[in-house]
């Protein structure tokens, strides 16, 4: 998809095109400074993945040369992929930036949030998460979701208005007409704000490779010892299993989502390279939550009903 874009004065007067992912990148853009403009204390949610990735890419851009005006946040579960906290430790330092981290094994210890049976921990990151945000007292928080994962994030608007508890109430968004976002909000209150809720998988697949931007390797196919459960391959290890009757197996595996080990699925893949998972993901018929998250799986609502209460 090419847009068309009016010439300005004083050119030959020889129409131009932006790509899709210019007209992508030129929104994410424009809604970084947007924030910029109408917010005090704004944070980014980066945790490593991808999409938190390209989100940083993208407002690195949005102020180059200059530093960004946010800093960053993540909600550490404690059964996060080594090689995930190691690009974000590294990415961190690189760019000389300020990182939150709220810990839910700090809340574990302190008896404020138990373990769940499943061993996942993905769930429990909700308090953390709110709690950080009114300490702090952030009153908008960037985060990487998109439209195409999940039908919850499906029909949330661009600047998701969040109440005094960080929970969400879909009938009180706001209209978004055009470029026109609305960051009122009470005192308490803060704004979830979507700066890639217009990309899809392949949007940001592609963007990486044009940017040439790095991700960490369990993003491309590797050899690792998994188990099946439900479905979907997951990690052996301490936390989730495998149990009784689960056989571990070492796979050519790669990541699509990266999450909570615990309830994160891998998928067969022989893609070492940008250009073919471009092409699988291309040929592929499942969203990369529907094929890989365990934790969508709870109810048909799983996602929502998190989100009301505060969560991503």
């Amino acid at each position: 998809m090419t847009t068309t874009v009016a010439t300005v004065s004083g050119e030959t007067g020889t129409p131009y095109t932006l790509s899709h992912l210019d007209a992508l990148e030129s929104e994410a853009v424009h809604i970084f400074r947007e924030v910029a403009g109408e917010f005090e204390r704004p944070v980014i949610l980066f945790s490593g993945g991808k999409d938190s990735i390209v989100m940083l890419h993208l407002a690195l851009k949005a102020f180059a040369p200059a530093a960004i005006p946010f800093t960053l946040l993540h909600v550490d579960t404690g059964h996060n992929f080594p090689e995930v906290l190691e690009y974000r430790d590294r990415t961190v330092a690189e760019h000389g930036l300020r990182l939150h981290v709220a810990s839910v094994q700090d809340y574990i210890d302190r008896g404020t949030l138990r373990e769940r049976p499943d061993g996942t921990r993905n769930p429990l990151q909700t308090v953390p998460l709110t709690e950080k945000i009114q300490a702090e007292k952030f009153d908008a928080v960037f985060g990487g979701g998109r439209r195409d994962e999940e039908k919850a994030r499906a029909k949330e608007r661009v600047f998701s208005l969040r109440d005094e508890f960080s929970q969400w109430d879909p009938r009180r968004q706001r209209p978004e007409l055009w470029n026109l976002y609305n960051g009122r909000h009470a005192p308490g209150e803060h704004v979830r704000v979507f700066p890639l809720s217009n990309w899809t998988e392949l949007d940001v697949w592609q963007y990486i490779a044009r940017e040439g931007i790095e991700l960490p390797q369990i993003y491309f196919a590797h050899e690792r010892e998994v188990f099946q459960r439900a479905g979907m391959w997951l990690t052996a290890g301490e936390w989730g299993g495998p149990k009784d009757g689960e056989t571990v197996e070492k796979r050519l595996v790669r990541y699509r989502t990266v999450g909570d080990m615990s309830c994160t699925g891998a998928v067969d893949s022989d893609a070492t390279t940008l250009d073919a998972v471009i092409t699988e993901i291309a040929a592929s018929r499942l969203t990369e939550r529907g094929a890989t998250r365990a934790d969508d799986k709870m109810s048909e609502a799983a996602m929502e009903d998190r989100k009301r209460e505060g969560y991503f």
